[in-house]
């Protein structure tokens, strides 16, 4: 007690077991742009795979902000706005985005939590309900750490919902793009772009890819990990690969930390 807890010592003395909370519960991400901006025709067939999802899984459902995120980020970086001020207001975004994903599984048993309760009563929820839908965006909002270029918040929905399914120790997290996963190149752009079907951190870092399809400081809360050690990115606009990549399936790219097998 009377040690620094600056200490490199006492932190390394501190590694010990870590209590899974919901082991038995999986976070699906769902991309903004990806699927939700994509309207009915996007967002409908996931809803249909995320309901059937729900009767075999327990599923904690995460949301991007899409492009209204990214229009709030223009504007902001335009009239000269810090990172923290920018991740506060992309918080509104995700969770305008949660509120309408929400009420489409609503008839399948999905609550949406409040944000400030969210943490505090998630293990409740998950016992009385299927599903529980947030916004992805963690809190950090005005505390947000600054990017190492530029000024875009580097946790986004993607970081929030692996921080999450990191501290609950869940079962899985899949990430829910309009890709089939990893690529060398951006796909959308470059025909020729080569797929990468599983990687490590260190592999990844190695490669220096020049876009991801994922926030690229997961790479880093993924090197870190104690209990997730791995996600898997999938292709939304195949939403029959949803319940295939809950089972632990590998049908999209999977991510893991570089001492996972």
């Amino acid at each position: 007690m009377r040690e620094s807890l600056l200490d490199r010592g006492v932190e390394a003395a501190t590694e010990a077991p870590t209590v899974a909370m919901l082991p038995d519960c999986h976070v699906v991400k769902v991309g903004g742009r990806s699927i939700l901006d994509g309207g009915k025709r996007t967002t409908y067939p996931l809803v249909e795979a995320i309901k059937d999802a729900l009767e075999h899984h327990k599923l904690i459902l995460g949301t991007g902000g899409g492009v209204r995120t990214r229009h709030v980020f223009s504007i902001g970086i335009d009239l000269g706005l810090p990172s923290g001020v920018l991740a506060q207001l992309s918080i509104a975004d995700a969770l305008g985005n949660a509120h309408m994903l929400g009420t489409l599984l609503s008839p399948y048993g999905v609550v949406a939590i409040p944000p400030e309760i969210f943490g505090h009563l998630l293990p409740l929820f998950m016992t009385a309900v299927p599903g529980v839908i947030f916004n992805g965006d963690p809190p950090f909002s005005l505390w947000e750490h600054p990017a190492k270029i530029g000024k875009i918040p580097p946790h986004r929905t993607d970081a929030g919902s692996y921080l999450l399914a990191e501290c609950f120790g869940c079962a899985t997290l899949t990430l829910v793009k309009d890709v089939d996963g990893l690529y060398d190149c951006d796909p959308k752009t470059n025909a020729g772009a080569t797929f990468i079907d599983e990687i490590t951190v260190g592999e990844l870092r190695e490669r220096a890819l020049p876009t991801l399809p994922f926030d690229r400081v997961v790479l880093d809360l993924l090197a870190s990990a104690r209990q997730l050690t791995r996600f898997q990115v999938i292709n939304g606009l195949k939403p029959e690969l949803l319940e295939p990549a809950l089972r632990g399936e590998h049908v999209g790219t999977i991510v893991r930390k570089d001492d996972t097998a």
